[in-house]
């Protein structure tokens, strides 16, 4: 069953149970940051008798695209449990992510792992070709780092995928 519910609607028994799910999925390589960038917006969960064994968040932030602010729904935390992939959870999970986006931002974004980079494509998440940037306390960064990993959604406007995106400060890893 999928459900959907703001971080304020989660009790504390859910949110042990999907940052569980999250450093199992992550090996362990899930952050403090990790986690607090999956709060504050819209969970996506699936349960199966009474377990969370899949999960994903839309929250908001603002990526900086030639001239313009764009209000965006940014994808955090998508994990299934090892032993319920390969079932269409994932696809579930991004769909509604997807749905969440189109109905209510300028356009989703997400930086995804190797492993997930086919699921986001066949979904219809485009990769940024362009040059990647973080609007730290010092000025925009580059990140060279996240080259390769950020996929886009657009919704209201069409996005060159050349350009340069530059997204909100935040600790942890911008993307």
């Amino acid at each position: 069953m999928l459900r959907t519910a703001h971080t304020a609607d989660l009790d504390a028994a859910t949110l042990r149970a999907v940052r569980s799910l999250m450093d199992g999925a992550f090996g362990g390589e899930f952050t403090d940051d990790d986690w607090d960038h999956t709060l504050g917006g819209v969970h996506l969960l699936v349960s199966e008798g009474g377990a969370v064994v899949g999960h994903g968040a839309v929250v908001r932030r603002q990526l900086l695209h030639g001239s313009r602010t764009l209000r965006c729904g940014y994808v955090e935390g998508v994990a299934v449990r090892a032993e319920r992939r390969g079932r269409g959870l994932g696809t579930a999970l991004m769909e509604e992510a997807a749905r969440i986006v189109r109905g209510g931002y300028d356009a989703g974004a997400l930086s995804g792992t190797d492993a997930a980079m086919p699921l986001y494509e066949r979904l219809g998440w485009q990769r940024w070709r362009g040059p990647l940037s973080a609007l730290t306390p010092r000025g925009v960064e580059r990140t060279p780092g996240d080259d390769d990993s950020v996929l886009v959604l657009p919704v209201t406007m069409p996005l060159d995928l050349d350009g340069e995106l530059t997204c909100d400060w935040r600790p942890g890893e911008p993307w």
